[in-house]
Protein backbone atom coordinates (compact mmCIF):
# COMPACT_ATOMS: atom_id res chain seq x y z
CA UNK A 1 0.00 0.00 0.00
CA UNK A 2 1.33 3.46 -0.77
CA UNK A 3 0.39 7.06 -0.26
CA UNK A 4 1.15 10.37 -1.45
CA UNK A 5 2.26 13.06 1.29
CA UNK A 6 -0.77 13.31 2.40
CA UNK A 7 -1.57 9.74 3.32
CA UNK A 8 -4.92 9.69 2.01
CA UNK A 9 -6.23 7.53 -0.06
CA UNK A 10 -3.73 4.53 0.51
CA UNK A 11 -3.84 2.08 -2.37
CA UNK A 12 -1.99 -1.02 -3.66
CA UNK A 13 0.04 -0.93 -6.02
CA UNK A 14 3.48 -2.90 -7.05
CA UNK A 15 6.61 -0.59 -6.96
CA UNK A 16 9.76 -1.10 -9.17
CA UNK A 17 12.69 0.93 -8.86
CA UNK A 18 14.62 0.34 -11.86
CA UNK A 19 18.39 1.61 -12.56
CA UNK A 20 18.87 4.40 -15.44
CA UNK A 21 18.88 1.70 -18.84
CA UNK A 22 16.07 -0.07 -17.44
CA UNK A 23 13.24 1.75 -17.83
CA UNK A 24 11.52 -0.01 -20.84
CA UNK A 25 11.75 -2.84 -18.79
CA UNK A 26 10.28 -1.78 -15.50
CA UNK A 27 7.32 -0.08 -17.66
CA UNK A 28 6.43 -3.64 -19.66
CA UNK A 29 3.24 -4.55 -18.16
CA UNK A 30 1.96 -1.06 -17.95
CA UNK A 31 0.11 1.24 -17.28
CA UNK A 32 2.60 2.83 -14.96
CA UNK A 33 2.62 6.77 -13.40
CA UNK A 34 6.29 7.53 -12.39
CA UNK A 35 6.77 8.66 -8.84
CA UNK A 36 9.42 11.27 -7.21
CA UNK A 37 9.91 11.67 -3.63
CA UNK A 38 6.24 10.93 -2.88
CA UNK A 39 5.92 14.36 -1.98
CA UNK A 40 2.04 15.00 -4.13
CA UNK A 41 -0.16 15.21 -1.79
CA UNK A 42 -2.73 12.78 -3.19
CA UNK A 43 -2.40 10.29 -5.47
CA UNK A 44 -1.03 11.86 -8.54
CA UNK A 45 2.13 9.52 -8.18
CA UNK A 46 0.21 6.21 -7.33
CA UNK A 47 -1.03 3.85 -10.12
CA UNK A 48 -3.80 1.36 -9.18
CA UNK A 49 -1.08 -1.56 -10.99
CA UNK A 50 2.35 0.10 -11.58
CA UNK A 51 4.64 2.40 -9.82
CA UNK A 52 8.03 3.31 -11.21
CA UNK A 53 9.91 4.83 -8.09
CA UNK A 54 12.60 7.09 -10.18
CA UNK A 55 14.49 7.57 -6.82
CA UNK A 56 17.35 5.53 -8.90
CA UNK A 57 18.22 8.22 -11.15
CA UNK A 58 19.63 11.03 -9.19
CA UNK A 59 22.58 11.98 -11.11
CA UNK A 60 23.86 15.84 -11.90
CA UNK A 61 25.48 15.54 -15.30
CA UNK A 62 26.66 18.93 -16.52
CA UNK A 63 26.94 22.12 -15.12
CA UNK A 64 27.45 25.28 -16.87
CA UNK A 65 28.78 28.22 -14.54
CA UNK A 66 28.59 30.95 -17.18
CA UNK A 67 24.65 30.52 -17.91
CA UNK A 68 23.76 28.86 -14.55
CA UNK A 69 22.16 25.84 -16.94
CA UNK A 70 22.19 22.18 -14.85
CA UNK A 71 21.82 18.98 -16.47
CA UNK A 72 20.49 16.67 -14.01
CA UNK A 73 18.29 13.19 -13.81
CA UNK A 74 14.44 13.32 -12.90
CA UNK A 75 15.12 12.09 -9.64
CA UNK A 76 17.26 14.65 -7.87
CA UNK A 77 15.72 16.51 -5.40
CA UNK A 78 15.85 20.64 -5.21
CA UNK A 79 17.77 19.89 -2.04
CA UNK A 80 20.22 18.12 -3.67
CA UNK A 81 20.79 20.65 -6.20
CA UNK A 82 20.76 23.41 -3.24
CA UNK A 83 23.28 21.73 -1.33
CA UNK A 84 25.72 21.29 -4.18
CA UNK A 85 25.55 24.65 -6.18
CA UNK A 86 24.34 27.37 -3.23
CA UNK A 87 28.09 27.10 -1.82
CA UNK A 88 28.79 28.52 -5.92
CA UNK A 89 26.45 31.11 -5.87
CA UNK A 90 23.33 29.79 -7.51
CA UNK A 91 19.81 29.06 -6.26
CA UNK A 92 16.63 27.47 -8.06
CA UNK A 93 14.93 29.91 -10.32
CA UNK A 94 11.64 28.59 -9.36
CA UNK A 95 10.88 26.53 -6.20
CA UNK A 96 7.60 25.51 -4.42
CA UNK A 97 7.14 25.13 -0.81
CA UNK A 98 9.17 22.17 -0.10
CA UNK A 99 13.02 21.47 -1.37
CA UNK A 100 12.54 17.25 -1.49
CA UNK A 101 10.47 17.45 -4.47
CA UNK A 102 12.46 16.03 -7.09
CA UNK A 103 12.85 17.59 -10.93
CA UNK A 104 10.75 15.27 -12.29
CA UNK A 105 8.02 16.10 -9.88
CA UNK A 106 8.38 19.62 -10.90
CA UNK A 107 8.05 19.01 -13.93
CA UNK A 108 4.86 16.77 -14.00
CA UNK A 109 3.03 19.31 -11.48
CA UNK A 110 4.43 22.73 -13.47
CA UNK A 111 5.17 23.61 -9.99
CA UNK A 112 5.21 27.25 -8.72
CA UNK A 113 6.72 29.37 -5.64
CA UNK A 114 6.81 32.73 -4.29
CA UNK A 115 7.87 34.50 -7.33
CA UNK A 116 4.99 33.09 -9.67
CA UNK A 117 4.14 36.97 -9.99
CA UNK A 118 7.42 37.81 -11.24
CA UNK A 119 8.92 34.74 -13.19
CA UNK A 120 6.39 32.59 -13.72
CA UNK A 121 5.92 28.92 -12.72
CA UNK A 122 9.02 26.02 -13.44
CA UNK A 123 8.39 25.61 -16.90
CA UNK A 124 10.04 28.99 -17.13
CA UNK A 125 13.67 27.44 -16.00
CA UNK A 126 13.24 24.14 -17.86
CA UNK A 127 15.38 24.77 -21.30
CA UNK A 128 14.59 20.62 -22.69
CA UNK A 129 13.69 17.31 -21.12
CA UNK A 130 13.78 13.96 -22.12
CA UNK A 131 10.87 11.63 -22.32
CA UNK A 132 10.46 7.90 -22.30
CA UNK A 133 6.94 6.77 -24.47
CA UNK A 134 4.58 4.24 -24.36
CA UNK A 135 7.03 2.31 -26.39
CA UNK A 136 10.35 2.96 -24.17
CA UNK A 137 11.35 5.32 -26.60
CA UNK A 138 13.09 8.21 -25.40
CA UNK A 139 12.54 11.96 -27.19
CA UNK A 140 13.84 14.64 -26.25
CA UNK A 141 11.17 17.71 -25.82
CA UNK A 142 11.97 21.73 -25.81
CA UNK A 143 10.27 24.61 -27.31
CA UNK A 144 11.71 24.24 -30.40
CA UNK A 145 11.96 20.43 -30.62
CA UNK A 146 8.60 18.46 -29.70
CA UNK A 147 7.05 21.66 -28.91
CA UNK A 148 3.93 20.22 -28.63
CA UNK A 149 4.89 17.32 -25.99
CA UNK A 150 7.06 19.59 -24.31
CA UNK A 151 4.00 21.87 -23.38
CA UNK A 152 1.54 19.10 -22.35
CA UNK A 153 4.58 17.20 -19.92
CA UNK A 154 5.11 20.73 -17.95
CA UNK A 155 2.14 20.49 -15.92
CA UNK A 156 0.86 17.12 -17.26
CA UNK A 157 1.08 15.14 -13.89
CA UNK A 158 3.14 12.50 -15.21
CA UNK A 159 0.65 11.57 -18.22
CA UNK A 160 2.49 12.23 -21.04
CA UNK A 161 5.28 10.03 -20.21
CA UNK A 162 8.30 9.57 -18.13
CA UNK A 163 11.12 12.04 -17.73
CA UNK A 164 14.46 10.87 -17.36
CA UNK A 165 16.42 14.18 -17.65
CA UNK A 166 16.09 17.77 -18.04
CA UNK A 167 17.58 21.46 -18.03
CA UNK A 168 17.37 23.65 -15.86
CA UNK A 169 18.70 27.64 -15.71
CA UNK A 170 19.81 28.14 -11.99
CA UNK A 171 19.50 31.77 -10.56
CA UNK A 172 22.63 33.53 -9.39
CA UNK A 173 22.64 34.64 -6.02
CA UNK A 174 25.15 36.37 -3.80
CA UNK A 175 24.01 35.18 -0.28
CA UNK A 176 22.27 32.28 1.06
CA UNK A 177 20.05 34.68 3.36
CA UNK A 178 16.91 36.40 2.68
CA UNK A 179 16.26 39.93 3.12
CA UNK A 180 12.75 39.66 4.44
CA UNK A 181 9.78 42.32 5.12
CA UNK A 182 7.11 41.47 7.25
CA UNK A 183 3.58 43.50 6.75
CA UNK A 184 0.34 42.58 9.30
CA UNK A 185 -2.55 43.15 7.26
CA UNK A 186 -5.40 43.63 9.15
CA UNK A 187 -8.45 42.05 6.75
CA UNK A 188 -8.80 40.53 2.98
CA UNK A 189 -9.00 44.15 1.48
CA UNK A 190 -5.87 45.19 3.07
CA UNK A 191 -4.25 42.15 2.38
CA UNK A 192 -5.02 42.24 -1.76
CA UNK A 193 -3.97 45.41 -1.89
CA UNK A 194 -0.69 45.10 -0.15
CA UNK A 195 0.41 42.56 -2.14
CA UNK A 196 -0.89 44.64 -5.18
CA UNK A 197 1.38 47.46 -3.43
CA UNK A 198 4.32 45.31 -3.69
CA UNK A 199 3.97 43.67 -6.98
CA UNK A 200 7.89 44.45 -7.31
CA UNK A 201 8.95 42.40 -4.91
CA UNK A 202 10.74 39.14 -5.87
CA UNK A 203 9.18 36.92 -3.42
CA UNK A 204 5.02 37.54 -1.70
CA UNK A 205 3.37 35.32 0.11
CA UNK A 206 1.19 35.80 2.92
CA UNK A 207 -0.17 33.22 6.00
CA UNK A 208 -4.04 34.31 6.11
CA UNK A 209 -6.54 33.37 10.02
CA UNK A 210 -9.05 31.39 7.46
CA UNK A 211 -10.82 31.62 11.11
CA UNK A 212 -11.03 35.40 11.84
CA UNK A 213 -14.27 36.88 10.81
CA UNK A 214 -16.26 40.03 10.42
CA UNK A 215 -13.43 42.89 10.25
CA UNK A 216 -10.86 40.50 10.43
CA UNK A 217 -11.93 38.14 7.85
CA UNK A 218 -8.80 37.22 5.91
CA UNK A 219 -5.80 38.56 8.55
CA UNK A 220 -2.84 38.04 7.27
CA UNK A 221 0.85 38.61 8.00
CA UNK A 222 2.11 39.07 4.46
CA UNK A 223 5.92 38.12 3.77
CA UNK A 224 8.20 39.93 1.04
CA UNK A 225 11.61 38.51 0.49
CA UNK A 226 14.79 39.58 -1.73
CA UNK A 227 18.04 37.45 -1.91
CA UNK A 228 20.39 39.26 0.25
CA UNK A 229 23.74 40.87 -0.77
CA UNK A 230 27.12 39.14 0.23
CA UNK A 231 27.32 42.82 1.76
CA UNK A 232 23.56 42.64 3.72
CA UNK A 233 24.87 39.46 4.66
CA UNK A 234 27.11 40.63 6.89
CA UNK A 235 28.71 36.70 7.11
CA UNK A 236 32.20 36.01 6.50
CA UNK A 237 31.16 33.46 3.84
CA UNK A 238 27.79 34.51 2.80
CA UNK A 239 26.98 31.12 0.50
CA UNK A 240 27.66 29.29 3.30
CA UNK A 241 24.47 27.79 5.08
CA UNK A 242 23.44 28.48 8.04
CA UNK A 243 23.22 25.38 10.56
CA UNK A 244 19.57 24.47 11.94
CA UNK A 245 18.23 21.49 13.65
CA UNK A 246 15.81 19.78 11.97
CA UNK A 247 13.08 17.95 14.46
CA UNK A 248 10.92 15.01 13.22
CA UNK A 249 7.10 14.24 14.48
CA UNK A 250 7.70 10.91 16.07
CA UNK A 251 4.15 9.11 16.18
CA UNK A 252 0.98 9.96 15.19
CA UNK A 253 -1.11 12.89 16.37
CA UNK A 254 -4.45 11.73 17.92
CA UNK A 255 -7.28 12.80 15.25
CA UNK A 256 -8.30 15.41 17.90
CA UNK A 257 -5.75 17.52 17.97
CA UNK A 258 -6.48 19.33 15.49
CA UNK A 259 -9.73 20.40 15.49
CA UNK A 260 -11.74 24.11 15.13
CA UNK A 261 -10.65 25.50 18.94
CA UNK A 262 -7.01 24.03 18.83
CA UNK A 263 -6.69 25.52 15.12
CA UNK A 264 -8.30 29.38 16.18
CA UNK A 265 -6.04 29.46 19.29
CA UNK A 266 -3.27 28.76 17.14
CA UNK A 267 -3.99 31.10 14.38
CA UNK A 268 -4.48 34.20 17.37
CA UNK A 269 -1.24 33.48 18.59
CA UNK A 270 0.44 33.25 15.45
CA UNK A 271 -1.04 36.44 14.54
CA UNK A 272 -0.20 38.22 17.84
CA UNK A 273 3.32 37.09 17.33
CA UNK A 274 3.59 38.09 13.57
CA UNK A 275 2.37 41.77 14.30
CA UNK A 276 4.49 42.24 17.20
CA UNK A 277 7.58 40.71 15.80
CA UNK A 278 10.16 42.72 13.75
CA UNK A 279 8.90 44.48 10.07
CA UNK A 280 12.56 44.18 8.81
CA UNK A 281 14.69 40.74 9.42
CA UNK A 282 17.63 38.78 7.65
CA UNK A 283 16.40 34.91 7.34
CA UNK A 284 18.24 31.93 5.96
CA UNK A 285 16.72 30.18 2.81
CA UNK A 286 15.83 27.29 4.84
CA UNK A 287 13.51 29.41 7.07
CA UNK A 288 12.48 31.37 4.08
CA UNK A 289 11.30 29.07 1.67
CA UNK A 290 11.16 26.11 3.32
CA UNK A 291 9.64 26.39 7.04
CA UNK A 292 7.83 23.39 7.09
CA UNK A 293 10.76 21.09 6.14
CA UNK A 294 12.50 21.77 9.31
CA UNK A 295 9.97 19.19 10.60
CA UNK A 296 10.42 15.80 9.21
CA UNK A 297 7.43 13.78 8.55
CA UNK A 298 4.82 16.70 9.80
CA UNK A 299 2.32 14.99 7.85
CA UNK A 300 1.75 12.82 10.79
CA UNK A 301 0.50 16.05 13.12
CA UNK A 302 -2.71 15.19 11.00
CA UNK A 303 -2.70 11.74 12.64
CA UNK A 304 -3.36 7.75 10.86
CA UNK A 305 -6.48 8.99 8.84
CA UNK A 306 -4.32 11.69 7.07
CA UNK A 307 -4.60 15.38 5.52
CA UNK A 308 -6.03 16.65 2.08
CA UNK A 309 -5.17 19.98 1.25
CA UNK A 310 -7.40 22.52 -0.94
CA UNK A 311 -6.07 24.61 -3.43
CA UNK A 312 -7.81 27.15 -5.90
CA UNK A 313 -6.63 29.63 -8.37
CA UNK A 314 -9.08 32.66 -8.71
CA UNK A 315 -8.92 35.14 -11.58
CA UNK A 316 -8.44 39.13 -10.58
CA UNK A 317 -11.90 40.35 -11.29
CA UNK A 318 -13.40 37.61 -8.54
CA UNK A 319 -10.89 37.22 -6.22
CA UNK A 320 -11.77 38.98 -3.58
CA UNK A 321 -15.73 37.50 -3.54
CA UNK A 322 -14.19 34.37 -4.32
CA UNK A 323 -11.73 33.99 -1.87
CA UNK A 324 -14.39 36.11 0.95
CA UNK A 325 -16.59 33.26 0.46
CA UNK A 326 -14.13 30.46 0.68
CA UNK A 327 -12.80 31.88 4.32
CA UNK A 328 -16.99 32.58 4.98
CA UNK A 329 -17.54 28.78 4.14
CA UNK A 330 -14.25 27.59 6.54
CA UNK A 331 -15.12 29.46 9.56
CA UNK A 332 -18.72 28.76 9.60
CA UNK A 333 -17.78 24.95 9.27
CA UNK A 334 -14.81 25.83 12.24
CA UNK A 335 -12.50 23.71 10.37
CA UNK A 336 -9.79 26.17 10.21
CA UNK A 337 -6.62 25.44 8.63
CA UNK A 338 -3.32 26.60 10.75
CA UNK A 339 -1.56 26.17 7.21
CA UNK A 340 -3.32 28.59 5.32
CA UNK A 341 -1.48 30.34 2.30
CA UNK A 342 -2.17 33.11 -0.12
CA UNK A 343 -0.19 33.74 -2.77
CA UNK A 344 -0.50 36.55 -5.70
CA UNK A 345 -0.20 34.76 -9.38
CA UNK A 346 1.00 36.33 -12.88
CA UNK A 347 -0.02 35.40 -16.21
CA UNK A 348 -0.57 31.28 -16.71
CA UNK A 349 1.06 29.59 -19.36
CA UNK A 350 1.38 26.29 -20.93
CA UNK A 351 -1.59 23.50 -22.07
CA UNK A 352 -2.85 22.22 -18.17
CA UNK A 353 -0.90 23.72 -16.01
CA UNK A 354 -2.24 25.38 -13.02
CA UNK A 355 -1.68 28.74 -12.61
CA UNK A 356 -3.74 31.79 -13.73
CA UNK A 357 -3.12 35.35 -13.05
CA UNK A 358 -5.19 36.23 -10.10
CA UNK A 359 -4.59 34.49 -6.26
CA UNK A 360 -4.04 31.46 -5.28
CA UNK A 361 -5.61 29.96 -1.49
CA UNK A 362 -4.02 26.77 0.29
CA UNK A 363 -5.06 24.97 3.16
CA UNK A 364 -4.82 21.85 4.94
CA UNK A 365 -7.09 19.51 6.73
CA UNK A 366 -7.56 16.46 8.61
CA UNK A 367 -9.24 13.91 6.63
CA UNK A 368 -12.71 13.35 7.96
CA UNK A 369 -16.39 12.78 6.76
CA UNK A 370 -17.06 16.63 7.17
CA UNK A 371 -13.98 18.02 6.31
CA UNK A 372 -15.04 16.15 2.45
CA UNK A 373 -17.94 17.64 2.37
CA UNK A 374 -16.66 20.83 3.27
CA UNK A 375 -14.31 21.05 0.35
CA UNK A 376 -17.08 19.84 -1.91
CA UNK A 377 -18.43 23.22 -0.94
CA UNK A 378 -15.51 25.02 -1.37
CA UNK A 379 -15.34 23.44 -4.73
CA UNK A 380 -18.46 25.04 -5.79
CA UNK A 381 -17.55 28.06 -4.83
CA UNK A 382 -14.54 28.11 -6.43
CA UNK A 383 -15.97 26.81 -9.80
CA UNK A 384 -18.76 30.01 -9.42
CA UNK A 385 -16.22 32.14 -9.14
CA UNK A 386 -14.19 30.98 -12.36
CA UNK A 387 -11.07 29.34 -10.45
CA UNK A 388 -9.73 26.34 -10.92
CA UNK A 389 -7.67 23.65 -8.62
CA UNK A 390 -4.36 22.53 -8.45
CA UNK A 391 -3.77 18.79 -9.19
CA UNK A 392 -0.48 18.26 -7.62
CA UNK A 393 -2.32 18.83 -4.20
CA UNK A 394 -5.87 16.69 -4.86
CA UNK A 395 -7.22 13.84 -3.27
CA UNK A 396 -10.72 13.48 -3.75
CA UNK A 397 -12.13 15.70 -6.50
CA UNK A 398 -14.68 14.15 -8.82
CA UNK A 399 -14.01 14.01 -12.80
CA UNK A 400 -17.04 16.21 -13.05
CA UNK A 401 -15.78 19.15 -10.92
CA UNK A 402 -12.45 19.28 -12.60
CA UNK A 403 -14.07 19.46 -16.25
CA UNK A 404 -16.68 22.29 -14.39
CA UNK A 405 -13.74 24.08 -13.44
CA UNK A 406 -11.02 23.47 -16.54
CA UNK A 407 -12.25 22.87 -20.09
CA UNK A 408 -8.81 21.80 -20.75
CA UNK A 409 -9.61 18.53 -18.76
CA UNK A 410 -10.73 17.36 -22.00
CA UNK A 411 -7.72 18.59 -24.36
CA UNK A 412 -5.47 16.54 -22.45
CA UNK A 413 -7.56 13.18 -22.57
CA UNK A 414 -8.23 14.04 -26.36
CA UNK A 415 -4.00 14.61 -26.79
CA UNK A 416 -3.39 11.31 -24.56
CA UNK A 417 -5.65 9.18 -26.75
CA UNK A 418 -4.28 10.77 -30.14
CA UNK A 419 -0.97 9.77 -29.31
CA UNK A 420 -1.54 6.48 -27.58
CA UNK A 421 -0.72 7.43 -24.06
CA UNK A 422 -3.46 6.51 -22.36
CA UNK A 423 -2.46 2.41 -22.34
CA UNK A 424 0.61 3.49 -21.35
CA UNK A 425 0.50 6.52 -18.21
CA UNK A 426 -2.27 6.18 -15.54
CA UNK A 427 -2.34 7.20 -12.14
CA UNK A 428 -4.79 6.39 -9.73
CA UNK A 429 -5.94 10.72 -9.92
CA UNK A 430 -6.18 10.36 -14.15
CA UNK A 431 -8.35 7.58 -13.39
CA UNK A 432 -10.54 9.36 -10.47
CA UNK A 433 -10.28 12.40 -12.63
CA UNK A 434 -11.04 10.40 -16.78
CA UNK A 435 -7.77 11.87 -17.68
Amino acid sequence: MISGWGRYPRLPSEVVRPAPGSLPDAMSGGPVIARGAGRAYGDAAVSLRRTVQMDRHDRMLDFDAETGLLVAEAGVTLGQIIDAFLPRGWFPAVTPGTRFVTLGGAIAADVHGKNHHRDGAFRSCVAWLDLVGPDGTEQRCSSQQNADLFDWTLGGMGLTGIVTRAAIRLRRVESAWIAQKTIPCANLTDTMAAFEANADATYSVAWIDCLATGAARGRSLLMLGEHATAQQSKRRNPLATPKTDSKSVPFDLPGWALNGLTVKAFNAFYWRKGKSGPRQSLVDWQSFFYPLDAILGWNRIYGRKGFVQFQCALPLDTAQTGLEALLDEIAAARAGSFLAVLKRLGPGAGKFSFPMEGYTLALDFPVSDKVLALLERLDAITIAHGGRFYLAKDARMKAATLRAADPRADNLKRMRDEMGLSAGFRSAQSERLAL
